[in-house]
């Protein structure tokens, strides 16, 4: 089951600091007045909140450190804020409930919040978190990440076409069923990866969304996760150093769909497709036609960040992948 990670403050770390609620803290859409400003506690730090789907909803998953295992994620609404010098940002607003009860308001903002800054409400769109939320779980490729084809060539994500037939390591040559291409602000839970030339032996950097995962195959099991074929998300790799996240400007990604959900060849190395699951599937257009994808033998293969975090976890990878 596919786990997603948000990194999320409390809700009662923002408060409003001018307006008709002051001294309240953000919180749901029906409870929000428009023009109140907001700050972050300059003692608030950002948390871990991971979520699964559930019977058909979201729920709070354990590999995080918000939120209380089991209780059900409302996604109530989308914030524009504005900061004193006209920019906007957006912040989702996540509502657990347990037992039918609030329990906790989570705050997910789209770019880092400057903490006693002032934050202007001018926005409330109770149906854009879904699409929000999706647009974080896509996969994504970015402009220039050359794509194995099953002739062998090494193709541009952005010279691709639907029809193309692209390497998959399951099944052959597959064709693109569709591509999908969002410009979004480099910053935050959007801000891409990079993965350095030859880190994972790949030919050239390798950039991709935060939660894209790269497959790889480990001749010794270096990171004890108790077998050969591992999936591993690209944030969990961040060293700081061969691998980091690239903040700052718009990144353009790409994302390439399947009839089923493929790992395929980027840059060399074997990296997933899209996955349509319900946390993806709100923000797909009419003209992507696969409407889900059916489970497969690999997505069993991802590893949790807890067996990547005691050392360089990319270092582990490269010296598994690569040993006799």
């Amino acid at each position: 089951m596919t786990t997603q990670t948000l990194p999320v403050y409390p809700a009662s770390d923002i408060t409003v600091i001018e307006g008709v609620a002051e001294g309240d803290p953000m919180t749901f859409a029906d409870d929000l007045v428009m023009d109140d400003v907001y700050a972050l506690d300059p003692r608030s730090g950002r948390r871990r909140l991971a979520l699964i789907m559930q019977d058909g909803h979201f729920a709070v998953a354990p590999d995080g450190d918000a939120g209380r295992p089991g209780n059900r994620i409302h996604l109530d609404c989308c914030l524009t804020l504005m900061a004193p010098d006209g920019t906007t940002c957006e912040a989702l607003i996540l509502v657990e409930t347990e037992s039918d009860e609030v329990a906790e308001v989570h705050v997910l903002p789209f770019v880092p919040l400057a903490p006693r800054l002032g934050y202007r409400l001018v926005g409330v769109d109770r149906h854009a978190a879904t699409v929000r939320l999706a647009e974080i779980a896509y996969v994504s490729f970015t402009r220039g990440t050359h794509i194995t084809l099953g002739s062998g060539a090494q193709v541009p994500v952005e010279r691709l076409a639907v029809g193309d037939r692209v390497l998959t390591r399951d099944d052959g040559p597959q064709p693109i069923r569709w591509i999908g291409q969002t410009t979004l602000r480099a910053s935050g839970a959007l801000a891409p990866v990079v993965i350095a030339k030859g880190v994972l032996h790949n030919e050239n950097d390798l950039v991709v969304s935060p939660d894209h995962r790269i497959f790889v195959y480990q001749r010794q099991d270096r990171v004890g996760a108790g077998r050969a074929e591992v999936l591993v998300k690209a944030r969990h790799l961040i060293n700081g150093t061969t691998v980091f996240q690239r903040d700052g400007g718009f990144v353009e990604y790409f994302q390439l769909l399947f009839d089923d959900h493929q790992i395929i060849y980027a840059e060399g190395i074997a990296a997933e497709s899209l996955l349509i699951d319900p946390r993806t599937r709100p923000a797909l257009p009419a003209e992507a036609t696969v409407t889900g994808h059916a489970p497969r033998r690999h997505q069993a293969y991802e590893v949790q960040e807890s067996l990547l975090s005691g050392a360089d976890a990319v270092d582990l990878l490269r010296r598994a992948s690569s040993s006799g």
